[in-house]
């Protein structure tokens, strides 16, 4: 891109990114009109943005929305280029946003809320993981799929048993199958373990997060792979907005009272992360299973204290990385206190 002329003037640009394409609207003066434009989201694509943002010879100020892969390599190319402040917003966050602007939904319209978002809303610039923590998460998703996969064939092969005519060699051939994705899974988890000790910073985190009582080594692998990626400004009720297990209320007046449920508008990998954790952490560690207890007794369904115990994990681990010490759960619950051990 190319260096501006007059860094003491702003254009603000908002970008909607889709698999395939970006639409892109930029302006300079609030009263001005909206200038804008789709581009390839391809290297080539985003080469061609660079230089269509770069005829204003001004600084810019961009907001897109987080979209997993889809945004990621386009957040890459933009932070390294000069003249560019950059702001990934919560899609969440930006929803709302949107919704107090107009109620239509195209890519032209979310991209022109977007560069609204980057002129009126704080702006709190994207941080660039390192490549490391780009691998993991890499791995930790890869991972992800082949294990709903490994799942998907541990399904055929219980109905494939459960019938009379099935043949010998398909039951063998469902067994070689995932025989050949347990191998691929191990192989795959030590690649992400040998990343991880490379990391200073990964290696740290992956110690702290193992100290939390139903965090072993490959749900430690799995949020550390999603963790890595947020920001070091980001607060905890942040944390719980990006993995969507933020609750949603709906009240309205005295007819409308809907029983709470979690938003949803995050990170599904994270949550997924974090529900084996809290389920083994709920049965095992005291303070965690108290909170668990204390829920279900005021007559919580399982399922909605589950969630609260994972939500209560995730402010733990915001904790202990803050703090960069191991996890303590008379921190999180002081009322709550250990039964004491007595030697004779």
């Amino acid at each position: 891109m190319i260096k501006p002329t007059n860094p003491t003037q702003m254009l603000f640009c908002g970008i909607d990114v889709s698999a395939k394409t970006l639409a892109v609207a930029v302006q300079q003066e609030e009263d001005q009109p909206y200038q804008e434009r789709e581009f390839a989201n391809t290297p080539s694509g985003h080469k061609a943005l660079l230089a269509w943002l770069g005829k204003w010879k001004v600084a810019v100020r961009v907001t897109l929305e987080a979209t997993g892969i889809y945004s990621l390599d386009l957040a890459l190319r933009l932070d390294q280029a000069e003249g560019i402040e950059l702001a990934v917003a919560n899609p969440k966050d930006a929803l709302r946003f949107t919704q107090t602007l107009r109620r239509s939904k195209t890519d032209a319209a979310d991209a022109q809320a977007l560069a609204e978002y980057s002129r009126r809303m704080r702006f709190s610039a994207w941080t660039a993981p390192n490549r490391a923590q780009l691998q993991l998460r890499a791995l930790g998703r890869h991972l992800d799929d082949l294990t709903e996969e490994r799942t998907r064939w541990l399904n055929r092969l219980h109905a494939a048993q459960g019938s009379v005519a099935t043949p010998r060699c398909v039951l063998a051939d469902i067994k070689r199958s995932l025989a050949a994705l347990d191998k691929r899974i191990v192989a795959l988890r030590r690649e992400a373990m040998e990343l991880v000790r490379a990391d200073k910073v990964l290696e740290r985190r992956f110690r702290l997060l193992v100290s939390i009582p139903g965090i072993a080594e490959v749900s430690a692998l799995r949020l550390l792979a999603e963790l890595g990626l947020l920001t070091a400004g980001m607060s905890v009720r942040q944390w719980v907005a990006y993995s969507g297990l933020d609750p949603a209320h709906r009240v309205s007046g005295t007819s409308v009272r809907r029983p709470s449920r979690i938003s949803r508008a995050g990170n599904r990998h994270l949550r997924h992360a974090l529900f084996m954790p809290a389920l083994v952490a709920s049965k095992r560690d005291p303070h965690l299973r108290a909170f668990y207890n204390a829920l279900t007794s005021r007559h919580k369904a399982k399922m909605q204290a589950l969630i609260a115990v994972a939500r209560k994990m995730l402010h733990a681990i915001y904790g202990i990385f803050k703090t960069d010490t191991p996890y303590n759960g008379q921190k999180l619950f002081p009322e709550i206190t250990t039964p004491q051990i007595h030697t004779p």
